[in-house]
């Protein structure tokens, strides 16, 4: 959630879902990993030609008020990016992917920051996602040698 994270996350992010040629105009996931990649994405694509409007899906629906699982900018009929922090099993963009679903938006794809390589991509992949990733973790150099 740094400035400088932020400020590099967004633009990347929207540069990934252009050159795939994912026509967005949602993204959004699972709270609380997905929340400011999606807003940086989100503020990042603001002066381009299909700025992309952020939401946030709730681990459960609220109990008061309008007991809604999805927050923010969705609208039902969206075309939508799942955003992710990192996947591991897929578990949580699975749970985003669904929410959207039953929400009435079409899930285009998922974009994580770091794919762990642990199977998760794969999963996503068999249920007939796109993935894409910003980075994996066998490219990430570590920064404290163990």
């Amino acid at each position: 959630m740094s400035p400088d994270g932020l400020a590099l996350i967004g633009p990347l992010g929207v540069a990934a879902i252009r050159d795939a040629g994912w026509d967005a105009n949602a993204i959004g996931g699972l709270t609380m990993g997905a929340d400011p990649i999606a807003c940086a994405v989100s503020y990042a694509s603001a002066t381009g030609a299909a700025p992309l409007r952020a939401f946030t899906v709730r681990k459960e629906p609220k109990t008061h008020g309008t007991g809604k699982l999805i927050e923010g900018a969705f609208q039902p009929g969206d075309r939508v990016v799942v955003i992710e922090d990192t996947i591991t099993t897929g578990g949580s963009a699975k749970k985003a992917v669904d929410a959207v679903r039953a929400a009435g938006g079409t899930v285009i794809g998922v974009l994580a920051l770091v794919d762990r390589e642990e199977g998760g991509r794969e999963a996503l992949e068999a249920e007939g996602l796109a993935v894409l990733s910003l980075a994996r973790a066998s490219e990430i150099v570590p920064l404290i040698p163990s």
